[in-house]
């Protein structure tokens, strides 16, 4: 193995690692010295790829969590009937949740309500990422209606805000209960509300 190569996959490890930490534990409260235990690797080696802990944070937030909640969203939402390509992606959700997902939450969400008060750019990545979600899922609606699978008679920006913020918060709502039935009892309301979508 190169050094390029071996120092791209000592930087990924630490990226795994740490974003593993900081989904159980938070930002604030992951340790450095943990994440360094678990690969193997020298605090020289951290600081080489990232110079402090919150280039680390931000790199977690950029690369693995921003990346894999929003690839999942799009897939869902890049189909001219989005209304029934939500609704499978929430029943899917249902079905492969584990009881530490519920436990644990959304990173994504996690970190907002953890560091957008205090860190400015936690704060604007997090938005910058919502935002998408949120004109990701006004572009579906629209489609949608060009489509003749939604409703002309929604306005789109106002219910893609909304349909975002509810499952936001749904998702503080679950991890706050701790309880599955209410992941059910959420999941077949969102479908309902979508159902009132149609034309």
């Amino acid at each position: 193995m190169n050094a390029v190569v071996k120092q791209e996959d000592s930087r990924h490890r630490l990226l795994e690692v740490a974003a593993t930490e900081i989904y159980e534990n938070g930002y604030q409260a992951a340790s450095i010295a943990t994440i360094l235990a678990k690969t193997g690797l020298s605090k020289g080696a951290l600081y080489h790829h990232f110079p402090k802990k919150l280039v680390l944070g931000y790199a977690v937030l950029d690369e693995i969590f921003i990346p894999n909640c929003m690839a999942r969203w799009t897939q869902a939402l890049n189909d001219s009937d989005p209304i029934s390509s939500i609704s499978a992606f929430l029943r899917e959700g249902l079905a492969c949740t584990t009881d530490e997902n519920i436990r644990l939450g959304c990173p994504i969400n996690n970190l907002s309500q953890e560091m957008s008060p205090i860190d400015e750019g936690f704060r604007q990545r997090i938005n910058a990422a919502l935002t998408y979600w949120r004109k990701s899922t006004e572009e579906a609606f629209k489609r949608g209606q060009q489509a003749g699978t939604v409703s002309l008679r929604i306005n789109t920006v106002h219910n893609a805000t909304f349909f975002v913020a509810s499952m936001e918060g749904m998702i503080g709502l679950i991890k706050s209960a701790q309880n599955r039935e209410l992941l059910d009892e959420c999941t077949q309301g969102f479908i309902g509300y979508l159902e009132g979508l149609r034309p």
